[in-house]
């Protein structure tokens, strides 16, 4: 696997997950208690054994970048590296990533080293587990010059995905980016004894659709992106490659979510505090990798938690209600807080005595007061949610925005440093 190098696209703005990505990057955002959402394609490719890895950012890169650097470290023999490539002026451009493709055009130098046969494509908001080398055993059986992970959706959801038509051996033949008209979907059908006969049961998932995971031959990638100037991988470079190359399909049939927005974040999280998680955590094969920060374990006095996610480091006080929720690190939890379906991310640093002793009477503490229900919400980080707060939308609201608090999806966020005097309440 040393032939193949793995880019992880990060660059974009994150605009559908607002307020998370108010002052970080997409795939900064933290996740499941304690990692972020780089770290999993990051430990897909660990896994997998390819250890050549960049990263392509753009946007608010600050603590992505931090994150990497002080997390995926090799020693002197293991010859690999994870490193961010940020946009940059150059000789040959000066613009802004325009897009994914053109985000890898802009780094085609770092490609074309010496020994690198084949660039693997990813996307760095995906929540799933993938051993990239059944990908390559595919890409390699069929000769292909490009090979695409395809996932099996059912009929509702194919207008929000890019769907592939393939022929008996598993070419891609025709492509369609969301289609809408029932014509269109029922076109872009697969039959239920083709899937079958690949070891893939349908259950109601009869069409393909794109994961944006590209296993593309390096000298084709490269003739691709100078040839045309194509600046994205989805709608522009793989529909193109199909006519003039051999595009072959890579079935996957594992859990897989796209952490595009608020919803599909809050989704993800709460997917995993399950007692039969789709995608368990604490598992020896496929592990997870974040950065160690040496934490203490976490105290809980007296405190009732159900169906949860509980990081190093929180604090978690008498007569308190935890269910189907998410807590991160260093999260410090007063008395009788109730907390149901929801994602506390936890906080950056403790306060000290003497900065707890010196602040304003007015300004709580960072965590969350006494007798403060939460339901149905994100705190992000370093939030300072006072005593006897109520954070539940009541009235069903879709989309507010607050002084405090925006609501998205249905969904209350707080976003990161913001600040709930005590008794504070979420009106309808």
């Amino acid at each position: 696997m040393k032939n193949i190098i793995s880019l992880i696209l990060g660059g974009g703005r994150g605009t559908r997950l607002f307020p998370l990505t108010k002052y970080r990057s997409k795939p900064a955002v933290p996740f499941a208690a304690k990692y972020r959402l780089i770290d999993i394609p990051i430990s897909n490719c660990l896994n997998s054994g390819l250890n050549q890895v960049y990263i392509l950012t753009q946007f608010l890169s600050v603590s992505l970048h931090r994150h990497i650097t002080s997390t995926y470290k090799f020693d002197t023999f293991a010859a690999g590296f994870v490193e961010a490539l940020a946009a940059q002026q150059t000789l040959d451009s000066t613009d802004w990533y325009q897009g994914t493709a053109d985000a890898v055009r802009q780094n085609l130098r770092y490609i074309q080293q010496r020994g690198i046969e084949y660039v693997l494509i990813l996307s760095g908001d995906q929540l799933y587990r993938m051993d990239y080398r059944d990908m390559f055993k595919t890409h390699m059986e069929n000769d292909a010059d490009v090979t695409i992970g395809t996932l099996p959706v059912p009929r509702e959801d194919v207008s929000g995905f890019g769907v592939v038509k393939l022929d008996e051996n598993g070419r891609v033949v025709e492509f369609a980016e969301k289609p809408q008209t029932e014509e269109d979907i029922n076109h872009y059908r697969t039959s239920p004894e083709w899937l079958r006969s690949r070891g893939l049961e349908p259950r109601g998932r009869e069409h393909l659709a794109s994961m944006g995971i590209y296993l593309f031959r390096r000298d084709v990638l490269v003739d691709l992106l100078t040839r045309y100037e194509h600046t994205d991988f989805g709608k522009e470079v793989f529909p193109s490659s199909i006519a003039s190359h051999h595009v072959q399909s890579h079935l996957f049939d594992g859990y897989w979510e796209d952490v595009g927005t608020i919803r599909s974040f809050m989704k993800a999280n709460l997917d995993l505090v399950s007692e039969n998680p789709p995608m368990a955590l604490d598992t020896e094969e496929f592990r997870i990798y974040t950065r160690p920060r040496y934490l203490p374990p976490t105290r809980m006095a007296g405190a009732m938690v159900k169906d949860s996610l509980i990081a190093d480091g929180c604090t978690i006080g008498a007569g308190t209600v935890i269910e189907n929720s998410v807590v991160g690190v260093r999260c410090r939890i007063g008395r009788d807080v109730t907390i149901r379906d929801s994602v506390i991310i936890g906080a950056d640093y403790y306060e000290s005595d003497e900065e707890l002793q010196h602040k304003s009477s007015s300004t709580p503490a960072v965590g969350i007061g006494e007798r403060s229900v939460i339901q149905g919400a994100i705190i992000d980080k370093n939030c300072r949610i006072g005593s006897d707060v109520r954070i539940i939308n009541s009235s069903g609201t879709l989309q507010k925005e607050c002084d405090n608090v925006t609501i998205c999806d249905g969904i209350v966020v707080c976003a990161k440093d913001s600040v709930l005097a005590d008794g504070w309440k979420l009106e309808p």
